[in-house]
């Protein structure tokens, strides 16, 4: 691999078999290999050079060939020393031993002049980083592409890396040859969330612009059409009103992009923030959330007062209901910001390769929830194994009271309204019953209503529990992979499923009076299904 070019992404994982790849981009006229692991066997190390013995990792080859007069600091015809390919390679032994034999830690060379640390950064080596740097590497010399270590491990996205510069004191407003920081390297050239957030949690220079456009991050964010990075830089307070060497702002480059999205998130982040030199406008925000809710109970109110009316003109009384769902919009438009008109259900994403069984990130609730359930509307809540239970509760006590307001409305018609439907017909039933008290059919809908979704939820909740022991995103991921699968998926042969009471048992942690014993699982730390097909084949026997 070429001193500084491109990383090399073939690396040998087997322990066994490792082998020698191509990797083009090394060397103009020869393979070079890239290796991990121990020794190949397809090689002899008595007849490799030290340049190959180094590749390879052959430790006593290379030291029979110092020991005779090789020069450790000696450079190949491309400018590459020994300290090099043994960074590259993640060669820690044949590190420490080229040094303590004088190899010049910070040497320069191959065809983007990097050093050794330079190589180990770009294929992401951190032993070998925190070994070169615990040997004195300066980690704020420029390579030849004018990127400084951190530069590379965030061009690269190697997180751990970048962590540990940081920790080891390397500045994170550290500037390229062309003045640019980390922070613009992620936003203009690593599209997607990360390292951008990674990066604003040291609380770098937001406003900082490079020597040549005079951008800043977010003008580097829009440029490229980096939605996440643009969104991540407004949350974080990037100013919207920097102008580069152009005389443009971000969203004069944003509508050169012609990305609508983009355009979109920098007008109403340029909103929400003209709204805070407003003194009302900026309390109004402060307690936004409960404004919103405040108003739309208040809408529910109004709407049953407006039916209740002592007017026989529906026509009026139409207007006046349009009138107030108007009036909400223009609140909803004027008066709450985009990121609060985000509480809608969206894709679940994995936070990582490793997670524990049955949870899931919400984005929504930007955290991990164990035994992921569902992230309820209703609630504003992700329902995991914390508050499961008592979102059943939730539905029980919501349901008994529709129906009890169900109940209360038919006492009251019968005792108040002249009419039957034995006698009248349900026609003429309805329209009397609707005269009669417009605000108590307006509560009999809402009843019905939330007694129907209450009911429901309940109901289908109670069957996945107790004759699935799956949660509600378990049963739709099941549903979907039974009609796209060819083979036949069964709800209830997962290792979940224990049986109906021994499931309820499971789920209500209690014992019948001795009847089950629940299991007991910390779905927070459990990572395989062992012990659970283990319970449930004790469980069937």
């Amino acid at each position: 691999m070429a001193a500084g070019g491109p990383a090399c992404k073939n690396h040998c994982h087997g322990p066994h078999r490792p082998h020698a790849h191509n990797c083009h981009s090394a060397h103009r006229d020869k393979d070079l290999p890239v290796l991990q692991g121990p020794y190949p066997v397809v090689e002899d190390p008595s007849t490799c050079d030290i340049v190959k013995a180094t590749q390879y990792g052959f430790v006593e080859r290379c030291k029979e060939l110092v020991e005779a007069g090789y020069d450790v600091r000696q450079p190949d015809k491309e400018n590459v020393t020994l300290l090099h390919w043994a960074a590259i390679n993640n060669r820690q032994e044949l590190v420490k031993y080229y040094i303590s034999k004088g190899a010049i830690v910070d040497q320069l060379g191959g065809d983007l002049n990097s050093t050794p640390l330079h190589w180990a950064i770009r294929q992401g080596h951190l032993p070998m980083v925190m070994l070169l740097l615990k040997c004195g590497a300066d980690p704020s010399l420029i390579d030849g592409e004018g990127y400084s270590s951190i530069h590379l491990a965030v061009l690269f996205q190697h997180m751990p890396i970048v962590a540990y510069l940081i920790a080891k004191g390397q500045n994170i407003d550290t500037t390229d040859l062309n003045g640019q920081t980390p922070l613009m390297i992620s936003a203009q050239k690593v599209i997607g969330p990360e390292p951008t957030r990674f990066l604003l949690k040291f609380n770098p220079s937001l406003n900082a612009v490079d020597n040549v456009q005079k951008n800043t991050a977010l003008h580097w964010a829009v440029t490229s059409g980096n939605a996440s990075a643009v969104d991540l830089l407004l949350e974080a307070g990037a100013s919207l009103d920097i102008e580069n060497v152009k005389g443009e702002t971000p969203l004069d480059l944003a509508y050169q992009s012609r990305n609508r999205f983009v355009v979109l998130m920098v007008k109403e982040e340029e909103r929400m923030r003209s709204r805070r030199n407003n003194r009302l406008l900026k309390i109004i925000e402060k307690y936004e959330l409960f404004l919103l809710l405040a108003t739309s109970l208040t809408l529910m109110w109004a709407v049953g007062h407006v039916m209740n009316l002592n007017s026989d003109s529906w026509l009026l009384k139409g207007g006046l209901l349009l009138f107030l769902l108007f009036g909400m919009a223009v609140f909803v438009r004027q008066f709450v910001g985009l990121k609060n008109l985000r509480y809608l259900p969206t894709a679940f994403l994995l936070s990582s390769v490793r997670k524990p069984l049955r949870s899931l990130h919400c984005p929504a609730c930007d955290s991990c929830v164990a035994r992921y359930d569902q992230h309820s509307l209703w609630i504003g809540q992700c329902i995991g194994i914390g508050n499961h239970r008592y979102y059943l509760l939730f539905l029980s006590f919501l349901t008994t009271t529709g129906v009890w307001l169900l109940y209360g409305t038919f006492v009251y018609w019968s005792n108040r309204c002249p009419t039957s439907y034995h006698r009248d017909g349900a026609w003429t039933c309805f329209t009397q019953i609707a005269y009669c008290s417009p605000w108590v059919s307006y509560i009999f809908a809402v009843a019905c209503f939330h007694t129907v979704w209450a009911s429901l939820g309940l109901t289908v909740q109670l069957y996945q529990i107790a004759f699935l022991g799956l949660t509600s995103h378990e049963r739709m991921n099941l549903l979907i992979q039974r009609k796209s699968s060819k083979h036949p998926v069964s709800l209830r042969r997962t290792p979940y499923n224990l049986g109906c009471f021994q499931n309820i048992a499971d789920f209500f942690q209690c014992s019948c009076f001795g009847m089950f014993k629940p299991n007991v699982v910390d779905w927070t730390k459990q990572y395989n299904l062992f012990h659970l097909a283990k319970e449930k084949n004790v469980h069937s026997v």
